[in-house]
């Protein structure tokens, strides 16, 4: 199934952090709207980075039930994009392309992989093109 948008993790852990009213507002929106309209995707990679996060930063910690219920509500529907040793090779190809961290490649490569043409992180450079996907950074004033 391919879908416009895929959401980087820090887009979810604004929308659970609320101390910056503004981004956890903007936060919220994109993330409730991709629930509702089925309209973005995540990878195995966000949702362990996403989980990582809730359960070990006191700022926005969530016990294994709350964590539970946020998987089960919000990353489970929203997860499309799986491992593969395809993902793997075009995350090393981006890298060295783009001289992202690899992880930053990585989470790149899961956006191509899912058909986005939108990658919404405050990661990574607004603008930037990469093979028909627009990084956008959401938060920039």
């Amino acid at each position: 199934m391919s879908v416009d948008v895929f959401i980087d993790t820090n887009v979810l852990i604004y929308q659970l952090d609320s101390a910056d009213r503004r981004k956890h507002a903007i936060a919220d929106r994109i993330v409730s709207d991709a629930v509702a309209t089925e309209s973005a995707c995540i990878s195995f990679q966000v949702v362990q980075e996403c989980l990582n996060t809730v359960l070990r930063k006191a700022e926005i910690r969530l016990d294994i039930a709350a964590a539970k219920a946020y998987l089960d509500t919000v990353l489970s529907p929203l997860y499309t994009v799986n491992a593969s040793l395809a993902l793997y090779q075009r995350s090393l190809e981006l890298q060295e392309r783009f001289r992202f961290s690899y992880y930053d490649a990585l989470i790149v490569a899961a956006a191509l992989e899912g058909g986005c043409k939108h990658l919404l992180s405050e990661d990574l450079q607004h603008g930037q093109r990469i093979e028909g996907l627009r990084i956008e950074n959401p938060f920039r004033k």
